[in-house]
């Protein structure tokens, strides 16, 4: 585990340079690819020769070019992209181009100063990029751009799963909280034909959907509104939803989020909150890794059944159930507390959440 540190810089490396995207037309040697660079092709050489052992490039006889661009490399063996390696071009719809640069590059810097991260309320991105996470995000457009496409590639199941396995039949409107484009929201809206939606994010982030809601041909079931979720959140929905917020931040900001959506909601209403839910005890789990992000980046946690059951209560909300998706993520639906009476039952993992024994 600690040597693949060595190997996830080098693919780093090759992909921050451009290589893929320049060996997509065919294979050329590291000598070309040093001097497209501008490295040095003896250093060049060592690194690609170890990404050459993983699958993502590979070995080939150097090609005849006819145009003087491989003189003197005809004994030299060229690279040349395997299936994997067509990944990391430019524009491919996986995403793992912007997953490695992002992975590797600004969360990478963040990471490497965990250790003063956990004498200090800072985060690793303050210490180590001199902003918060988003705000660095948003000063860096680039770098910005490449993170919201990594997380649409990254969670882009999820949606889907989260529509077909929850069941909207008892609702007619649903407001999306801090929704970002919409991704969620329109995957409901799809899964479910009889409802009606509102997406609310911050004035930008409104806009954005706007043109991403118009773009799917769902504007006549779907509209947008913007604010703070922090301040207010429409009034008059069924089912309220919040997705991968939560996660992001601590506890007293948890509880301001969640009381501003009690605070629209009706005695019928429903919050879903879209998270990881972590077992309580030693077994492996994804989101126990995606801590370590939460950590590095922001002053959130990923966090069990019962501590959202919990920060719910804060909030005058009561956690209701859990609902499994075939994804990585539930959906924890809450009520009010003066609103309906909860199922009787446990939550998996936890024991008895509070109010439902």
């Amino acid at each position: 585990m600690m040597f693949n540190v060595f190997m996830a810089r080098a693919l780093y490396a090759v992909t921050s340079l451009g290589i893929p995207d320049l060996l997509s037309d065919r294979p050329l040697s590291c000598r070309t690819l040093a001097d497209k660079t501008g490295v040095r092709a003896g250093s060049l050489h060592q690194v690609l020769r170890a990404v050459a052992s993983t699958d993502v490039l590979r070995t080939v006889p150097s090609p005849e070019s006819g145009d003087g661009e491989e003189k003197g490399d005809r004994n030299e063996p060229a690279y040349a992209l395997t299936p994997v390696g067509e990944t990391l071009c430019t524009g491919h719809p996986s995403g793992t181009r912007d997953m490695v640069l992002t992975l590797q590059g600004p969360i990478w810097d963040a990471l490497t100063v965990l250790p003063q991260r956990l004498t200090t309320e800072r985060t690793g991105t303050e210490l180590a990029l001199g902003l918060p996470w988003f705000d660095y995000l948003r000063q860096r457009p680039d770098r910005g751009a490449a993170f919201d496409r990594m997380m649409i590639a990254v969670h882009g199941a999820e949606p889907a799963a989260v529509a077909r396995a929850y069941d909207f039949s008892w609702a007619r409107h649903v407001t999306d909280i801090g929704g970002g484009v919409g991704t969620l929201l329109l995957a409901v809206l799809r899964e479910h034909p009889h409802l009606s939606g509102v997406l609310f994010d911050l004035p930008e982030g409104a806009e954005h959907a706007r043109e991403y809601i118009q773009a799917s041909g769902m504007a006549d079931r779907c509209v947008t509104e913007s604010g703070s979720f922090f301040d207010t959140v429409p009034p008059g929905s069924d089912a309220y939803l919040l997705s991968h917020i939560l996660h992001n931040c601590d506890e007293d900001a948890c509880v301001r989020i969640l009381r501003s959506c009690a605070a629209a909601m009706s005695p019928h209403s429903r919050l879903l909150v879209v998270e990881m839910v972590l077992p309580a005890g030693d077994e492996p789990h994804p989101g126990k890794v995606l801590d370590l992000a939460m950590v590095t980046l922001t002053t959130g946690r990923e966090r069990t059944a019962q501590e959202y059951a919990d920060l719910l209560a804060r909030a005058g909300l009561r956690l209701r159930k859990v609902v499994p998706t075939d994804s990585a993520v539930s959906v924890l639906e809450a009520v009010l507390e003066t609103g309906p009476i909860p199922e009787t039952g446990s939550v998996p993992g936890t024991g008895p959440v509070p109010g439902t024994a």
